[in-house]
């Protein structure tokens, strides 16, 4: 009996001693994994300030701001055309020029009419001055008792028929000079005029046409000035509130890459488009280079307001991000190791984001290589991106 609880003993205490050793063993093991992880091997970026322009994303057209389209007063059939498509003229320029023999024939006939008219008028005053004389004589005459109150009478009537005359000839002289003016202007509206400094942007007349003919709306020629541009945009309804005249406007187009333009808005329509409950803003461009292009498809932002010395990181630097709840994840690097930290996101800045609190300046994030990476892990840092 008592062998056995000697044998029974000696193997409890043998078993203890196998179990105490073979858990050191593995704890040892184990410490020696942890610490033989190799260090993952990221890029990183600085924590950077900056300044940032808040604004609306617009997108919309350029048209000239100054347009002429040229139409015909006059009817008749085109006999000259002076200027085609994608010429520079300036106001006044002669762009086409249509049959004008009768009307040279009319103002021939007016020029002879106001002719006429003042032959007789020259005869009325003379008549007049004749009437004058010989009614101032019969006066003295029958002051003297020569001549009888019924001579007198007649001569003060020859006097006052004679104005009369005088009157009515200055009246068909006036008659002649307005239709010769008239006829004047009739024949220069046969001549088209530039009514502006520009260019042709269209030409659909040709010698032969007829033009001018009654209710027609025909046009001849098209002039733009493209010195000036207007960009017509839309911003919504909830947006709108931010929107005044005088903001600048910046924006860019593909068929100019990499070239930054400004305008500024000088006009908000007070009525919302009941449709999409968007309201029309145009803003005024600049183009004394005439660079751009009446037409051209631009994309830009109304600067709302600026804010500076704002920190910034690389989007790729949030592996997790909640852009609703404005926050999100990242790993800092500080010598070797990386730590999780969490920070709070404001604005998104092209391919980048604000961080509003949880970074200091100078400070170096994770942008690649992330999805590795565990809290307290070691880094090498595989090419630095201060970009």
């Amino acid at each position: 009996m008592i062998l056995r609880f000697l044998l029974g003993t000696m193997l409890l205490a043998l078993s203890i001693g196998f179990l105490s050793c073979s858990g050191k063993e593995e704890a040892g093991n184990s410490g020696e994994k942890k610490r033989g992880r190799p260090p993952v091997a990221v890029e990183v970026a600085k924590v950077e300030v900056a300044d940032h322009s808040e604004g609306i994303d617009v997108v919309g057209a350029l048209v000239p701001k100054f347009t002429a389209d040229v139409r015909s007063e006059y009817a008749g059939i085109v006999t000259d055309v002076y200027v085609t498509e994608w010429v520079r003229v300036k106001k006044g320029t002669p762009l086409a020029k249509m049959d004008s023999r009768e009307l040279e024939i009319l103002l021939q006939k007016a020029s002879a009419s106001v002719e006429m008219a003042k032959a007789t008028l020259l005869q009325a005053e003379v008549a007049g001055s004749r009437a004058n004389r010989e009614y101032d004589r019969q006066v003295k005459l029958r002051e003297r008792g020569v001549v009888t109150q019924q001579a007198l009478d007649d001569s003060l009537t020859e006097k006052e028929a004679s104005a009369a005359r005088t009157e009515a000839a200055r009246a068909q002289l006036r008659a002649a000079v307005e239709d010769l003016s008239h006829t004047q202007t009739r024949l220069s509206k046969t001549t088209i005029l530039s009514p502006m400094d520009g260019v042709v942007s269209l030409r659909v007349v040709n010698v032969g046409d007829l033009v001018g003919d009654a209710g027609s709306q025909k046009i001849m020629f098209r002039i733009v000035d493209t010195h000036i541009l207007d960009l017509t945009v839309t911003v919504t309804s909830a947006e709108m509130g931010m929107v005044r005249v005088g903001l600048p406007l910046t924006f860019s187009t593909d068929a100019i890459p990499g070239k930054i333009f400004t305008g500024k808005v000088m006009f908000i329509n007070p009525v919302v488009n009941e449709s999409d409950r968007s309201v029309k803003v145009t803003a005024e461009v600049k183009n004394i280079s005439e660079q751009l292009k009446g037409g051209l498809y631009v994309k830009g932002r109304i600067v709302t307001g600026k804010r500076t010395g704002i920190l910034k990181v690389p989007r790729g630097a949030l592996f997790s991000w909640d852009v609703a709840g404005k926050k999100g994840d990242l790993f800092v690097v500080k010598g070797e190791i990386a730590n999780r930290r969490s920070v709070q996101t404001g604005a998104v800045i092209g391919d980048s984001v604000e961080i509003l609190s949880g970074l200091t300046i100078d400070e170096e994030v994770v942008v690649r290589g992330g999805f590795n990476v565990k809290d307290g892990d070691r880094v090498t840092v595989a090419k630095m991106n201060r970009g």
